[in-house]
């Protein structure tokens, strides 16, 4: 079930299945020696959506390379935003990636459903950017957990899968802290 916050702002209803701190893995492509695309890793994801009660999400990413272990082994991207959707379900988002890299992304929203279609509508890069002329990303909500799937494509370079992701909501503290009192005090009790 998703829950609304009474604080959202109304426009941002059909987004709220985005709301929260979210946490997974996927698979990238990553630029090789035979190509782009052609390194092939699994990564770790934190994601955060959240609000502050005007007509916009705010988007948090950062991503990192694992090892066969699943351990850490770099960073991957960073990315910022913010996502926003209009009464026929059309959703706008503007991003910056640690790359050099800032977009401008169009899609909507799938009817009766949460999941968003997004393309890049406007790129801008600095000098230190790499190649990149364009992306597609789709996000659904699945069983309660968070997919996407993203696209780029490069000057001579057509779409091709990025990256996608499996990621779960990370449970607050604060949300399981507030039970605690129902604990007995030395907590062994507890146990017994």
């Amino acid at each position: 079930m998703i829950e609304i916050p009474s604080d959202l702002h109304p426009d941002l209803v059909p987004l709220a299945f985005l709301l929260g701190n979210w946490q997974g893995a996927g698979v990238a492509a990553l630029d090789g020696e035979d190509g782009p695309g052609t390194d092939k890793c699994n990564f770790g994801q934190e994601v955060t959506f959240s609000h502050d009660g005007r007509d916009f999400l705010e988007y948090v990413s950062h991503s990192w390379q694992l090892d066969d272990d699943g351990k850490k082994v770099r960073p991957l991207e960073s990315e910022s935003g913010f996502w926003r959707i209009d009464a026929e379900r059309k959703v706008e988002v503007v991003m910056i990636r640690d790359q050099g890299i800032a977009e401008v992304w169009y899609g909507e929203m799938a009817d009766q459903k949460p999941q968003i279609d997004l393309a890049t509508d406007a790129i801008a890069r600095t000098p230190a950017a790499g190649e990149y002329s364009g992306g597609k990303r789709l996000y659904g909500y699945v069983n309660g957990d968070l997919m996407w799937v993203g696209e780029r494509a490069a000057p001579g370079v057509p779409l091709q899968p990025y990256m996608s992701a499996h990621l779960k909501k990370a449970v607050d503290p604060s949300e399981w802290a507030k039970d605690l009192g129902d604990l007995p005090d030395d907590g062994i009790a507890f146990f017994k």
